[in-house]
């Protein structure tokens, strides 16, 4: 029987508890013979990261113990965490940053650095597999005490040393070695550029030292940016780049002469946030497996020049796609089921799991969301749903606009359980693909450029209105959330328009001034990001000042929710207090959460709980309900 309540007050068997524990997932998917190799989330074990491996025939098991967490540091994103070679899987750990290695087969793990001096002073990433057992990757070294103090090298790691390959720009991919093993490759670019902007392939002779030769630029340069690449053989390359304005796979020569696969208007790559993604892999005879931009997987036939969508039940997969014989891996799921290491048969169109994939909670409780365009603006709607209940007659829902972090990145609609911890209950969210996104072609991806805290708080403003206006949504009850540069959007818009009722703003950007090289609040690798996104600076520090949240608290359009990690280095908390400390007095209602052992983004599962709460229980008081079974969250004036 369905029970008439409002929105906002529905029951739900979706618990804050039980979103968490199901928010951790795979990474980095990989093959060394017959077994599947990935990383794992572990909410519930503050967010560390384990390493798994399935052997043939066999159960999937972890292959370290809990001391350690196979990630790194590099660009404070991280990157390709692991690599197995054929007696032994070299991997970086956590908590010191250095690579260690171990017998595939278990044993206690040996460092392969040295101690850095100074904590993480050395970080290592993109590992991959080198000539003669070495291992090749990307290290950055710590030169001083300002976070964009790092200098980045090419490096060798074997017999317990660590040998400099070479360097080519302030920013590389780890390396990767010819099929004749001749020549080696990667991906370089400088400030004040960002890897989506200008990033150029290089090849370099591998000397007869094992170093690196003078290298030579073969593709990406002025508004051209390689994503991906992969050695074909001695003499070519095959490589994700956008010449055109979209991300389409090519065949580079070493000479530099270049051909496009199968030319579209379409991007089958993506901004390179972590070193080691993966939009494509060979499949022989001339046809690779591909990601269209919203994680769709695709076949690309470069005889036919075509791209043809795979018949497949799982519709997102990550940039983790590796083939041997016939057969997919990767990491895939749907709106309603969680992401997880499978294989697909091409041939019978088979699919296998590795980890676990079952859909967490009844169907029916799970939102699907409508894939809408507003105008120009792209969005995905997630109504209220919950099959126990219903709304009063005549009576709108609430809604809250999420804006992505990035900025230069793209909502897909992956299993969101905290989304789905709010439509449970009555409250609608709609995610939105503001200009700036990705998955789109660079046109759309520049419309950004020096207009951050313009252009993407006028497009969640406009579908918000849109869904006001229709109907879908209640004008007075509509909220805006987002984190990282999503939190700058949700902050920019509270102070500059009158749309929304509160925010929640999650380990923002809040200063502009202060995030730049010269500020020193935030890392190296965005120290310039906002030259593109907001204009050269100093020349326009003015406008660096006018835009920034910090500085417009006194036109807060409502209350607002502020949570931030008390570790994060991106982002780190000084803004986040200094924007507290204004708002306190000013009569607007407010919450702060500080968050001890968390960086960029919420990894343990007591957080994210906590979180969750904090949200539902911010929103019932802005809007004027009760949300059952829900701590009161304090707010102050």
């Amino acid at each position: 029987m369905v029970e008439i309540a409002s929105y906002g007050t529905w029951a739900s068997p979706i618990t804050a508890a039980e979103a968490a524990a199901v928010a951790g997932g795979p990474d980095w998917v990989d093959l060394y013979g017959p077994d599947v190799w990935w990383t794992e989330t572990r909410p519930s074990e503050g967010g560390r990261i384990a390493l798994m491996r399935s052997p043939a025939g066999g159960q999937a098991r972890e292959v370290l113990d809990a001391r350690w967490s196979v990630r790194n540091r590099v660009h404070e994103y991280g990157s390709r965490s692991w690599v197995v070679l054929h007696d032994r899987v070299v991997f970086t750990n956590w908590d010191d940053q250095r690579v260690y290695e171990v017998p595939w087969d278990g044993g206690e793990p040996k460092p392969v650095t040295p101690e850095p001096d100074r904590e993480h002073g050395w970080r290592y990433g993109d590992l991959t597999a080198g000539p003669d057992g070495q291992v090749w990757c990307v290290r950055e070294t710590v030169t001083g005490d300002a976070p964009t103090d790092v200098r980045r090298d090419l490096v060798a790691l074997t017999g317990g040393q660590v040998r400099v390959l070479g360097a080519s720009h302030h920013f590389l991919s780890g390396p990767r070695i010819s099929p004749d093993g001749r020549h080696a490759a990667w991906i370089g670019w400088d400030h004040p550029w960002m890897p989506w902007d200008r990033a150029e392939l290089c090849v370099a002779p591998l000397l007869a030292d094992g170093t690196f030769g003078a290298h030579r630029v073969v593709a990406g340069g002025p508004r051209e940016a390689v994503c991906q690449f992969a050695w074909e053989d001695g003499a070519t390359l095959l490589a994700l780049t956008d010449p055109d304005g979209w991300w389409n796979l090519f065949r580079i020569g070493i000479d530099g002469t270049a051909r496009n696969l199968a030319p579209c208007a379409e991007e089958l790559g993506g901004p390179l946030w972590r070193l080691g993604s993966r939009w494509f892999t060979p499949l022989g005879s001339g046809r690779f497996a591909v990601l269209r931009a919203g994680g769709s997987l695709a076949i690309l036939d470069e005889r036919s020049r075509t791209v043809t969508d795979v018949d497949t039940d799982l519709t997102v997969w990550r940039a983790d796609l590796i083939a041997r014989d016939g057969m997919l891996y990767g990491a895939a799921g749907t709106a309603s089921l969680p992401t997880a290491v499978v294989s697909l048969d091409l041939s019978r169109g088979e699919l296998a799991t590795y980890s676990p994939q079952e859909a967490p909670f009844d169907p029916d409780v799970l939102p699907e969301p409508r894939e809408r365009m507003f105008g120009t603006v792209p969005a995905y709607v997630y109504p209220p749903a919950n099959p126990g209940f219903a709304a009063p007659a005549g009576e709108k829902p609430p809604y809250v606009v999420f804006a992505h972090g990035g900025p230069t990145g793209k909502y897909v609609p992956t299993l969101n359980l905290g989304f789905a911890y709010l439509t449970s209950r009555g409250i609608g969210v709609v995610a939105v693909n503001y200009g700036g996104s990705t998955g789109y072609g660079r046109v759309f991806r520049e419309s950004l450029h020096e207009q951050w805290g313009v252009v993407d708080v006028d497009d969640c403003a406009s579908v918000a209105r849109t869904l006001a206006e229709e109907g879908t949504a209640d004008p007075a009850r509509l909220a805006i959330m987002g984190g990282s540069a999503g939190g700058w959007t949700a902050a920019s818009s509270i102070t500059s328009t009158r749309v929304y009722a509160c925010a929640t703003i999650l380990y923002p950007v809040l200063d502009l001034v202060r995030w730049t090289a010269e500020g020193g609040e935030t890392h190296d690798f965005e120290s310039r990001y906002l030259e593109s996104l907001v204009g050269p600076w100093p020349r326009e520090r003015d406008r660096y000042t006018r835009r920034s949240p910090v500085n417009h608290v006194g036109t807060l359009a409502g209350p607002v929710l502020l949570m931030q990690g008390l570790e994060d280095r991106i982002c780190p908390p000084q803004p986040a207090e200094r924007f507290v400390a204004a708002i306190a007095g000013t009569g607007v209602a407010h919450a702060y959460l500080a968050f001890a052992g968390e960086q960029h983004g919420f990894r343990k599962a007591e957080t994210q709980r906590a979180a969750l709460e904090a949200q539902l229980s911010f929103y019932g008081q802005v809007f004027g309900f009760t949300p059952p079974g829900v701590p009161v969250l304090q707010l102050r004036s």
